[in-house]
């Protein structure tokens, strides 16, 4: 099975399905046209893997050096020196870094930002009865929110967001144009905050002690702006989509039995917006349970599948948050307070202000962004009853 494919990207949760039928827990993929890696689809071996980054390091750089130049996946899991990236010592420093300045975000102050560009965007299209939810509210609001924490101009954020634009694109001269364009953007809003701190990500970062040099703070401004819009857009998205067609949340969220956080716990089990992702190379040939991990291979969990892996699952979700739609052990996610404020904030402020919100097409009309490491719609259209634009506080 390769990732990459457009079957795959169809229908992922059967071909996890077969995967389990034919390989077990631990399953020999190509996550490219003749690029090996083991898939993880069982969740005691991920938490095993992700829990040991001493056997199981996230340092792609020997792997990568084998790879030939132009392989569609590179962009997406080449060395960075940031902490998704890294190993040991140098892990801990950009960990540090981190976890230290987004701590700093004020969680209150995060809620009024994301209503504030929910009221603006629900806004511009409340009066047509139709939107896309992707691309007219989900992703601009993340980005907004991104900029607002990172403390970007407005003029660097629209930079940033054009760079987004192309890296979203499934065209890699695109993608790499867009990967270029993002970090020059964040070079610019580096020199911006040196001559002008402020009370943001950026700032922080560069006060930090980990006392990171240019690039590693063009790293870790590129990683955080490019994590925190992609897949909080995403989440946002295929939340909605649960929520439009699964009568459990159309019906009970109204009663008050369920709420917006329950159907977002619900979608990081079963579609998260990463799918298959936390990269680790095993420096020495593994042995998990009957299995045998190649030396300098790429190890891939599945977040998807190992949510579902029915050797641990119930199928009831409901109050669960024992996922690993984060990741897990010391790679996991350091924002996911932040992405969960963001996206519940968002859903709460649409479902509010356009409570009637039908999809436009049906569900299996839908396309999915191909590509094997993401769950992502390529457009979410819709219908509501027009409404009046609210007022702006």
């Amino acid at each position: 099975m390769t990732l990459s494919s457009a079957e795959f990207a169809a229908d992922p949760h059967r071909a996890y399905q077969e995967m389990r039928c034919h390989h077990g827990p631990l399953v020999p993929v190509e996550i490219a046209p003749g690029v090996p890696a083991t898939l993880v689809i069982g969740y005691r071996e991920a938490l095993h893997i992700l829990s040991d980054p001493t056997r199981f390091p996230a340092d792609p750089r020997v792997w990568q050096a084998k790879v030939p130049a132009g392989c569609p996946v590179l962009p997406m899991m080449e060395w960075r020196p940031t902490a998704s990236r890294t190993a040991g010592e140098e892990h801990a420093r950009f960990r540090r870094a981190n976890t230290d300045s987004l701590d700093k975000i004020d969680l209150n102050a995060l809620r009024g930002e994301v209503e504030y560009a929910a009221t603006l965007l629900i806004n511009s299209f409340c009066e047509m009865g139709s939107a896309d939810l992707l691309g007219q509210f989900a992703i601009p609001l993340a980005a907004h929110v991104l900029n607002e924490l990172l403390g970007l101009s407005p003029e660097v954020g629209e930079a940033a967001f054009e760079a987004l634009v192309m890296l979203r694109s499934a065209e890699p001269a695109s993608a790499e144009r867009g990967n270029r364009a993002l970090i020059s953007t964040m070079l610019e809003a580096i020199s911006a905050k040196r001559m002008a701190p402020a009370a943001d990500v950026t700032s922080w970062l560069l006060e930090h002690p980990a006392d990171l040099d240019e690039t590693e703070m063009v790293q870790q401004l590129a990683m955080l702006y490019a994590t925190g819009t992609e897949p909080t857009a995403n989440l946002i998205v295929n939340t909605l989509l649960l929520m439009a067609t699964d009568d459990r949340f159309a019906n009970e969220l109204l009663a008050g039995t369920l709420s917006t956080r329950d159907a977002i716990d619900e979608v990081l089990f079963t579609d998260p917006p990463l799918a298959n992702s936390c990269f680790s190379y095993p420096i020495q040939p593994q042995i998990i349970g009957e299995a045998m991990l190649p030396i300098h291979e790429p190890v891939v969990i599945s977040l998807a599948a190992c949510n579902n892996d029915p050797a641990v699952v119930n199928g009831d979700h409901t109050g669960n948050r024992a996922h690993l739609a984060w990741g897990a052990g010391p790679h996991a996610c350091p924002a996911q307070s932040l992405a969960t404020v963001i996206v519940q904030e968002a859903l709460d402020q649409l479902l509010d202000a356009l409570p009637e919100i039908r999809l436009a097409v049906p569900a299996e009309q839908l396309e999915r962004r191909p590509g094997g490491f993401h769950r992502a719609l390529a457009a979410l259209p819709v219908t509501f009853p027009p409404s009046s634009p609210m007022n702006l506080n």
